[in-house]
């Protein structure tokens, strides 16, 4: 599937999800795209990568499990676990055999949106930005202060996700994936070196 097909992309995706994932998909698209355009990165790439960053999400937690057993797909102890974790890995296996898409890029955005990973291209952290920060979000730390950031500094915006995402877990006992923390650290450490260089 080319780039462009995009009206094909959007069929399909609104009849693999509910409404309200659907509603989700389009606010983190049409985020990512607006992302994309401000730090002058591909913007049609980052309007599939939104459109496809859920693709496995409406899929039942046995299909997931099937579907990675099946193709080899590595599932971690903390997705064993807790399946539902397992829904990112799956997308971008979708994504790649039944939308065709052979871009690295967006599918490595697809993958690493609910974890990150350290090192990340800006299409990988404009997706996982735009997850956090589309219209549809209610109730994340710090939205209003994110969402400002996402627009000023794409790293920035990032850490910051990553401290409250970790925080938020931490306080309500939630399930936190070790490449998060991985993802952070990375960053933390980032942003330390790189201020220490403007001073």
């Amino acid at each position: 599937m080319k780039l462009t097909d995009t009206r094909k992309i959007m069929k399909k995706m609104e009849k693999a999800l509910d409404a309200k994932r659907y509603e989700h998909t389009l606010g983190v698209a049409y985020t990512a795209s607006s992302l994309a355009m401000s730090n002058g990165i591909n913007f049609e790439k980052a309007f599939v990568a939104g459109l496809l960053h859920d693709c496995a999400k409406c899929i039942s937690n046995e299909k997931k499990l099937e579907i990675c057993n099946k193709h080899n797909i590595e599932i971690s102890e903390i997705e064993r676990k807790n399946l539902c974790l397992l829904h990112a890995k799956v997308g971008s296996y979708i994504a790649a055999k039944q939308f065709c898409i052979s871009d690295r890029d967006i599918l490595n955005a697809i993958l690493f949106h609910t974890t990150g990973r350290p090192g990340m291209s800006q299409l990988e952290k404009i997706i996982y930005i735009a997850d956090y920060i589309e219209p549809g979000r209610k109730h994340a730390p710090n939205l209003p202060k994110v969402r400002k950031l996402a627009f000023q500094d794409l790293d920035e915006a990032l850490l910051k996700i990553l401290e409250d995402t970790l925080g938020y877990l931490g306080s309500v006992g939630g399930t936190i994936d070790p490449m998060t923390k991985r993802t952070y650290d990375y960053y933390e450490a980032y942003m330390r070196i790189e201020k220490r260089q403007e001073d």
